[in-house]
């Protein structure tokens, strides 16, 4: 595996990407968002005491009250971003090597379940995945932006109305209009902000954030 250019620091924030191989569909139905969703839940923990099997075979409520009782982390999830063939994270690693880590393990086990349940057989992301390094807080909060937006600019969803109902991405959750999961913490993100309404204006004004794709334009992934 080639050595990395951008080094993974405890403390700092990284913007993490990847698509799949071929730029083909990783998700072809609503139970594989869902999955995908559910296997980044198991892995952002790093004491579990269930196999992955296990847990899943756990009632909804069993699911809920087990990651209660769990509390090791080496990486913090503050935004994602589910789309068709690829997807985006901002991590913030907060254990040695807990970036390379998680995404070793839950992209191994999404593509094992995905090839099981639609019969094919290889890699399913292209390659080793991308990650860029957010250097200022401005960055860090336009690629916050940019992660929740994601799925308008990629026309996935066409308006910030349908966005704001998107289940597959954290927009929804961080303007409280959908239930949390288990692997986002973005509250030292929000805060921020003078409030969720605030930050929703803040991801509404397309003009704006036309304007300010210059500033991340150098978080350019690693080829």
């Amino acid at each position: 595996m080639p050595k990395r250019k951008v080094p993974f620091v405890n403390g700092e924030f990284y913007h993490v990407y990847n698509r799949g191989v071929n730029r083909r569909k990783t998700f072809l139905k609503e139970s594989d968002y869902s999955k995908f969703l559910k296997t980044i839940e198991y892995y952002s923990f790093t004491n579990q005491r269930l196999k992955f099997s296990e847990y899943l075979d756990l009632s909804p409520q069993a699911q809920a009250e087990y990651f209660s009782k769990l509390s090791q982390k080496s990486i913090e999830i503050g935004s994602f971003a589910l789309m068709p063939n690829h997807f985006h994270f901002l991590i913030k690693q907060t254990g040695e090597k807990g970036i390379t880590n998680f995404m070793r393990l839950f992209e191994n086990s999404y593509t094992k379940y995905f090839n099981l349940k639609h019969g094919r057989v290889g890699h399913l992301f292209q390659g080793q995945f991308k990650a860029a390094h957010i250097e200022t807080t401005e960055q860090l909060l336009h690629v916050f932006r940019y992660i929740d937006l994601n799925p308008l600019t990629s026309l996935v969803v066409k308006s910030i109305e349908e966005l704001e109902n998107y289940s597959w991405s954290s927009y929804h959750i961080h303007i409280g209009k959908g239930n949390s999961v288990n692997f986002i913490n973005s509250k030292s993100l929000i805060e921020q902000f003078e409030g969720k309404e605030s930050y929703q204006e803040f991801v509404s004004n397309q003009s704006e954030y036309q304007q300010e794709l210059e500033i991340i334009k150098h978080l350019t992934l690693e080829e």
